[in-house]
Order: C-alpha cells, then sequence, then structure tokens
C-alpha cells in the first residue's frame, strides 16, 4: 500500500543520513509484546498473527515546530511510529503500531470531495466498522481540517535515493473496555508521479517496553 506507490530518486545530500530510532531501522527485526493487542480483548478489531516485524523501508515526516515523525515499514504494509521532537529520533517518546484496513483509489472528484469531508467529520465509519471519533484536536467541533505533509520514503540504508508522497490524514479513535484505545488513520495518498488513493489502518498505542529490535 505505501511502498508500492511512488518511484526512486535521488535525494539530497542533508537527506542522506537515515535514523536509527530505538534501535529500529530498515533491516533489522523488530520484536513485538503479543499482550499490547491481546489485552484489548475481543472488541479490538486490530490482530496480527506474528510478533516479529522485518523492516523494509523507513520513512520521515517533518512537522515543524511540532517534531518529526518516524515510520518503520513491513512488507505487508505494517507501520510502526514514533513521534520525536528531533530529526534523528533520540528523543522519541510516543509509539504506535498500524495495519491496513482498505485502499481504493476514487474513480473521479465527487468520491475525493466525499472523503474529505470524511476526514473533517467528527466520527469516521467505515465498511465493517464500528464508529471511531475524531482524535486530533480533539471532537467539540463538527468539522476540523485535517493534517498534510510529505514523508520521506528509504528502501535501503544507504539514503541515495527516495521517494515522497504528499498525505492528507485525520487520526480517530474509540475506546474499549476497561482502559484499552483502538486507533484509526485514515489518509489521502498521492506518490509523486503517482496515482492518489484513499487508505485506512487500525492500530493501536504502544508503550516502550512493548518492542525491542
Amino acid at each position: 500500500m505505501f511502498r508500492g506507490l511512488f518511484g526512486g530518486r535521488r535525494d539530497a545530500a542533508d537527506e542522506q543520513i537515515i535514523p536509527v530510532v530505538r534501535n529500529v531501522t530498515i533491516g533489522r527485526t523488530v520484536r513485538l509484546d503479543p499482550l499490547a493487542w491481546r489485552r484489548l480483548g475481543e472488541g479490538a478489531l486490530f490482530r496480527l498473527d506474528t510478533d516479529v516485524l522485518e523492516i523494509v523501508a523507513q520513512g520521515r515526516i517533518n512537522l515543524g515546530a511540532d517534531g518529526f515523525v518516524h515510520r518503520f515499514y513491513t512488507d505487508d504494509d505494517l507501520m510502526l511510529q514514533m513521534v520525536s521532537p528531533d530529526a534523528m529520533g533520540q528523543g522519541a517518546n510516543d509509539f504506535t503500531l498500524f495495519g491496513p484496513w482498505s485502499s481504493a483509489y476514487p474513480p473521479d472528484a465527487a468520491a475525493k470531495r466525499r472523503w474529505s469531508d470524511r476526514l473533517r467529520a467528527r466520527t469516521f465509519e467505515d465498511e465493517g466498522l464500528p464508529a471511531y471519533r475524531r482524535f486530533w484536536f480533539g471532537d467539540a467541533d463538527e468539522r476540523q481540517d485535517p493534517v498534510s505533509f510529505w514523508e520521506t520514503v528509504w528502501d535501503d540504508r544507504s539514503g541515495l535515493a527516495f521517494r515522497k508522497i504528499y498525505q492528507t490524514c485525520m487520526l480517530f479513535a474509540r475506546d474499549l473496555p476497561g482502559e484499552g484505545r483502538e486507533l484509526l488513520l485514515a489518509l489521502e495518498m498521492e506518490p509523486e508521479n503517482g496515482d492518489l488513493t484513499h487508505e485506512v489502518m487500525v492500530g493501536i498505542p504502544l508503550n516502550v517496553g512493548e518492542f525491542e529490535a
């Protein structure tokens, strides 16, 4: 879903250092604590049949004053995400794990407008999913503009070739029995020289002790 959408190109000199965040980077294996999702109970839709992530691609998003998002991808589009105040991820303190739920190419402009409206809505619903409430910015307002940014993605540690994709997204969440929470990331993604898609990912928050590389 993520890696197959964009074509490689040469990177600028100041982008050639690939971060190693919490010992995670391209080519390394991440081990997960299965209790991270099993403790959520039967009500959770997020499921994994493995506790090992083989990282084959890595992305970084510059959010300016809000810091950086570091993303680590597997071949089957699982995404381990870390947020840090610094570009190299040394201060990473927010961790989430997402899996793909759906992916679609909008057939026309009307479908794009409908998706844009859904990203701005207080509640997100999709086929086979319960309702998720807006998590970013809170859900007090009926409508809220989503967040847009460029992600740079590398496929190897050399940093000489990279891929860029423009994304507009909103994060939603729903509370589960007990103290659990499940996340839903809804995105519009458009790679350079590629086709625009609409993506839905379902995920969970992770504690720092629930993964290691």
